[in-house]
């Protein structure tokens, strides 16, 4: 999920969540509370606008206690100077947080309350004055507080006579209150439970993936690119995570290409080393023969100097194999494409290295099944390179006394197939994946007294691909080696008019 979608959600959340829950927890508390109301109180036909109104919910208090003394107050006024009826209504009061008062004429004859009322009985309005009902009543207010229902009747020695129910404001039902304070924990336990909901799902999604972030940004920081980041978010973050742990990930990959190319660099300056090394003695060798005499005869002269020579010849190809092997590493290989006769070209390549196997007793087999007019694209410079490359491979590792290469040239569809094979002693299985690769070598030990770079190889396949071609090998050990590689044939592309 996105981390747009996660706030859009958590914006929601904040505000419908607490809504929905504070509106059932009212319903709740509101519906107990009503009960409890009508139950303890004789509240009727209580209602959610009842709690909304004070004096609504004060005068419905006292309603039936006033429907009383109305009633009385019609058959026999008497009784509103008998104070044992006076104490039975103003008991019924006292449960309900109001209190009786009898007044006749200016006189005050009965009072249900011991507390000091004179500021209210100065403020009760006098007889025949705001007339009160059942459901309504006269609210004093200032320090009083107070909402007083008023019945005015005549005693019956003809005084004016007025009762009066006072309800104090101050005294609040309970019921009221408790709804109050239900509400305003309901209301703090909503939004106490909704903000660690969406704490818990933000620091999850978001939190501890940062944690997971800094933690890798400082074992990166320290060197330490052995660990790997598993964030499964599809958010912005995870995506971030995820580029982080392939951002890692190369960056291992290019710290191990960097170590393994140090070691071959290593390698290939022990290898140049060695290699020049030994031609470099034989020449001091032999020229030091000439100078002090022990050639004296014209033929061991010639000898010598031809020997020099070929040691000179060897130093120079390692040279050049050193300059090309940097070429490649900076892809800057000088390559002159053209047209090249297949059947040519293999033919003069064949009779230049006839002469050179012929002196190290090695026979050379040729056959061209190609057309004669078959043509390829490519660097003829190059493709000698590769070719003397696996020609050298091939002497390098003759075991045989009887030594046999054979280059057989191929015409399959688009391409032309090459074939190079030599009945040297093979590679194991386990080595032929590999003998491409940069100064692998199959086994060191022997290798190393056969001399050579060990990027020989390497440089075939890589002049090949930059033909657009491909190469392989398939050997068996003990009986031979086969090296193939294709090339694209040149076709010409009509226009039309």
């Amino acid at each position: 999920m996105k981390l747009k979608t996660k706030l859009l959600i958590s914006f929601l959340v904040i505000i419908l969540m607490p809504l929905s829950m504070i509106c059932l927890a009212f319903v709740g508390f509101g519906g107990y509370q009503l009960s409890t109301l009508e139950k303890s109180f004789g509240v009727e036909d209580a209602d959610y606008e009842t709690f909304s109104n004070s004096t609504l919910v004060l005068s419905k208090m006292t309603k039936s206690a006033y429907l009383s003394l109305q009633e009385q107050a019609g058959k026999d006024t008497g009784a509103f100077e008998d104070v044992s009826y006076l104490d039975s209504v103003n008991g019924e009061l006292e449960l309900r947080h109001s209190f009786l008062l009898v007044r006749k004429g200016e006189d005050y004859i009965y009072q249900g309350t011991q507390a000091d009322i004179s500021e209210l009985i100065g403020r009760l309005p006098a007889y025949g004055e705001y007339a009160s009902s059942q459901d309504t009543g006269i609210f004093i207010g200032g320090e009083v507080q107070t909402l007083v229902k008023k019945l005015d009747f005549v005693f019956e020695d003809g005084a004016d006579g007025s009762a009066f129910i006072v309800t104090s404001v101050d005294g609040m039902i309970p019921q009221v209150k408790s709804l109050m304070v239900d509400m305003v924990l309901a209301v703090i336990s909503i939004l106490v439970f909704t903000g660690a909901l969406l704490t818990g799902w933000i620091y999850k999604s978001i939190v501890t993936p940062l944690s997971h972030l800094k933690t890798a940004t400082q074992n990166i920081k320290e060197g330490n690119l052995d660990f790997e980041m598993t964030v499964t978010g599809e958010d912005e973050i995870g995506e971030l995570c995820r580029d982080f742990e392939e951002m890692r990930r190369r960056l291992k990959e290019s710290m191990e290409e960097k170590v393994r190319a140090d070691q071959q660099n290593k390698e290939l300056i022990s290898n140049i080393s060695h290699d020049l090394k030994t031609p470099i003695t034989a020449v001091k060798g032999y020229v030091e023969g000439l100078m002090d005499g022990v050639a004296d005869t014209p033929e061991k002269q010639e000898k010598y100097i031809r020997t020099i020579y070929n040691k000179a010849n060897d130093m120079d190809r390692l040279i050049n194999e050193l300059t090309f092997y940097s070429k490649i590493d900076t892809n800057r290989i000088p390559y002159v494409f053209d047209k090249i006769n297949v059947h040519s070209y293999f033919a003069d390549c064949v009779e230049e290295l006839g002469l050179e196997l012929e002196q190290q007793n090695i026979r050379l087999g040729y056959l061209n099944y190609a057309d004669e007019g078959i043509l390829v694209i490519a660097d003829a410079e190059q493709l000698k390179r590769v070719i003397n490359n696996i020609i050298s491979n091939s002497i390098k590792y003759m075991d045989k006394p009887n030594g046999a290469i054979n280059i057989r040239v191929r015409d399959v569809g688009d391409f032309i197939q090459v074939e190079i094979e030599d009945n040297g002693r093979g590679i194991e299985a386990k080595d032929l994946p590999y003998v491409f690769d940069r100064f692998y070598r199959t086994d060191a030990s022997r290798n190393s007294s056969k001399g050579g770079s060990g990027i020989g190889l390497s440089i075939v396949k890589k002049v090949i691909e930059d033909h657009g071609g491909k190469i392989w090998a398939t050997s068996k050990a003990g009986t031979g080696t086969v090296m193939n590689f294709v090339l694209r044939k040149y076709q010409e592309v009509p226009i039309h008019e």
